[in-house]
């Protein structure tokens, strides 16, 4: 992997494509990651070429990434909207009480704890608002799944399948129930067409403000680092 030399020194990931007319440049705003693309036939010393003219410019993109926060004893936790305080526990159970989430045992496993108690409460909320959704559209979904997903929140496929990421248990309940809705509109209409939004905003009226949310908010939703135990996902 190129290495653009500096203070600190930036990784590069290569990705050649037979697409690629020239040289593009992407900084992912979830994870930092630097990514060239490049014509097949280029060469590297072309490309590190290219990554000195356009030092500036990535790092000043790396430098509006959002830190990754470690999830742990006295990490302040968007919970459904709230914000909760982990703080150590009793018995064997995670669970919210006041302001604060418990979490009972070893600490070095808090974040795996906290992954699957957030995982499950994520399934719990997403069912119930899909199995409204669905119901009010006349439409069932044949099976939904958790995944901890960069790229999109929620999707459907043509054979009603549904998905979404478990992190949205971390934003506004209305927020997870405007995914919800959009995700089971697909199952009448498998694009985004006007006819698509009437069906959501018949699913869920009022849902402008709570997509700008997730336009606005969503990027740190990504920023809690939990640990390999976070990247579940169920039937």
């Amino acid at each position: 992997m190129p290495v653009l030399p500096g203070l600190p020194a930036v990784e590069i990931t290569l990705r050649r494509s037979a697409r690629a007319r020239r040289f593009s440049l992407r900084v992912s705003r979830l994870d930092g990651r630097v990514t060239l693309s490049l014509p097949l036939r280029a060469r590297e010393a072309e490309a590190m070429a290219f990554l000195r003219d356009q030092e500036g410019w990535i790092r000043q993109a790396l430098a509006s990434v959002a830190p990754s926060a470690v999830v742990g004893i006295g990490t302040l936790l968007p919970v459904e909207g709230a914000r909760l305080v982990l703080r150590p526990g009793t018995g064997r159970l995670v669970r919210v009480e006041g302001d604060s989430l418990l979490v009972p045992g070893d600490p070095a496993r808090v974040g795996t704890r906290v992954a699957a108690f957030l995982q499950v409460r994520a399934r719990d909320r997403l069912a119930a608002a899909c199995d409204r959704h669905a119901a009010a559209l006349g439409r069932p979904y044949s099976r939904l799944t958790l995944r901890d997903t960069r790229s999109r929140w929620g999707s459907c496929t043509s054979d009603g399948a549904l998905m979404f990421s478990w992190r949205l248990i971390l934003a506004p309940p209305e927020v997870l129930d405007y995914v919800a809705a959009h995700e089971v509109a697909h199952l009448a209409e498998m694009n985004h067409s006007p006819a698509f939004w009437a069906v959501v905003a018949r699913l869920c009226p009022g849902y402008t403000p709570r997509r700008a949310w997730l336009k606005r908010h969503g990027q740190a939703l990504h920023a809690f680092r939990f640990d390999a135990g976070a990247e579940g996902q169920g039937d």
